[in-house]
């Protein structure tokens, strides 16, 4: 793999920086006064959000004009402890080139859409700040050089994620789906955490460039043995499992519906829905060496897949319908790089994230739109869709509309056993933090509070209060 001039790769070093800025100086003002104007904020984020998609295009293009694999830039060390050093490295190649356009591109999309749709909403100038600290995680998440920068950018994104799903924090309702889907986020990130360690274990570095080898994407020169490559690459499965919302983790992705429609297109339509692929992408070299992981990915995309599609028939509103469509596909990308087409796989994130973003953007008008179609049909009959189901037995095909309706109880469990402790345990350690508060207070807990007691009536008049006129 040749490695090209890095002063054009230092104009991919800005990417995420421009966005990183701009959050920083609105947070500064938002913390230190109030929040500005609604143009100032406007000006603030898609004036950062421009420079960057600058920075992507002009990266990308000095990658196809200069004819090299990729660029690794060393910006610079971000702590040291012992013998460990955190190095703050870019590493941009085809891949990561494709995703920072695309990321800044829609990313940019979004805001300018944002400022008519969110016009005089009190959360204006927050939704903006989260939306600049998402296009700084993005652009860290795709043009990371090792899996411990990667790492910060993929919690970043969660972050936002779950903050602009409980964005109308007013109602309880996205309060919990954004708890729901961070709960989620942090017990499949655990494996991303492992793998971090696996990788530092096996590979002695988490420099993506020195672990994977040094041929160009998606070719694979990784020095891992088989054994290593596959406890790694389950590790990393699991990550993006939980990131993409594949089964059995798929519960969270139509809750998280209950955010802003600019968020939900951005997040759970075009980008963050797809970094499990990206990551699963980014590994390749290691996943050609796992014939177990390779086939798992397969298994989950296939059956996430089929689920997806039963739960997507049965769908009363537009935004519940596209969240499993986007479920949909993205367990065929997981098939598609369980299967080794991993440029194919590039190709349908790329298609696919561009039009879940228009159909989502879209997704208010398409209730009007539908019965402005109907009435130009009049009386002719709307092509059928659902076919495969009458191969079934009448048996089988009730039984799963029953699934389908019930989403597979998926949420259920969730909510039994992710939500439930988590929720408890919460409880807990708030009525222990109050006691021991009051403890070194010197404060007395107050009573609870009793209901107060109805009024005694006499015996005899039992009359005067069953009487009727």
């Amino acid at each position: 793999m040749s490695v090209g001039n890095l002063e054009w790769g230092w104009v991919a070093a800005t990417a995420p920086l421009w966005p990183l800025l701009a959050f920083v100086t609105l947070g500064g003002v938002m913390l230190l006064h109030r929040a500005p104007g609604e143009r100032a904020v406007v000006r603030w984020v898609l004036g950062a959000l421009w420079l960057s998609l600058g920075a992507s295009v002009v990266a990308a293009a000095g990658l196809v004009w200069n004819h090299q694999d990729a660029w690794v830039v060393e910006v610079g060390r971000w702590f040291s402890s012992g013998e460990y050093i955190f190095p703050v490295t870019l590493f941009v190649d085809r891949l990561s080139a494709t995703m920072m356009v695309l990321s800044s591109a829609i990313t940019l999309l979004i805001g300018r859409f944002s400022v008519n749709y969110l016009h005089r909403e009190p959360g204006f100038a927050r939704f903006f700040l989260l939306l600049a600290l998402f296009a700084s995680g993005m652009q860290v998440l795709v043009a990371s050089g090792s899996i411990d920068l990667l790492f910060v950018g993929w919690e970043l994104v969660g972050l936002t994620s779950a903050l602009l799903i409980g964005f109308f924090h007013e109602r309880t309702t996205p309060v919990r789906s954004g708890l729901r889907a961070f709960t989620l986020y942090r017990l499949c990130d655990m494996g991303l955490l492992m793998g971090a360690v696996l990788l530092h274990h096996f590979a002695g570095t988490a420099e993506w460039a020195e672990a994977l080898g040094a041929r160009a994407w998606p070719e694979s020169a990784g020095a891992l043995a088989v054994g290593p490559a596959t406890a790694l690459g389950l590790c990393l499965m699991l990550a993006a499992m939980g990131k993409s919302a594949q089964l059995p983790f798929s519960s969270w992705l139509p809750r998280a519906m209950e955010g802003p429609t600019p968020s939900s297109a951005l997040f759970y339509g075009a980008l963050s829905v797809h970094a499990g692929v990206y990551l699963l992408l980014r590994v390749a070299p290691l996943l050609q060496r796992s014939p177990v992981a390779s086939g798992a990915l397969v298994v989950v995309g296939l059956l996430t897949a089929v689920h997806a599609t039963l739960v997507w028939r049965v769908q009363t509103d537009v935004k519940s319908s596209l969240a499993y469509g986007v479920l949909t596909q993205v367990g065929l990308m997981f098939a598609e790089v369980g299967l080794g087409l991993y440029r194919l796989a590039l190709v349908h994130l790329v298609a696919h994230a561009c039009l879940r973003c228009l159909q989502l953007l879209r997704a208010p008008s398409v209730l009007r739109e539908e019965l402005a179609r109907r009435a130009a049909l009049r009386e002719a009959k709307p092509p059928a869709v659902a076919v495969a189901h009458h191969v079934l037995p009448e048996g089988w095909r009730r039984r799963f509309y029953r699934l389908a309706l019930e989403r597979f109880s998926l949420e259920v469990m969730h909510e039994r056993w992710a939500m439930g402790p988590l929720l408890r345990a919460g409880q807990w350690m708030d009525r222990m933090e109050r006691c021991w508060t009051g403890a070194l207070s010197g404060w007395k807990s107050a009573p609870a509070e009793k209901a107060p007691a109805e009024p005694k009536q006499a015996p005899n008049s039992q009359s005067q209060s069953t009487g009727v006129v």
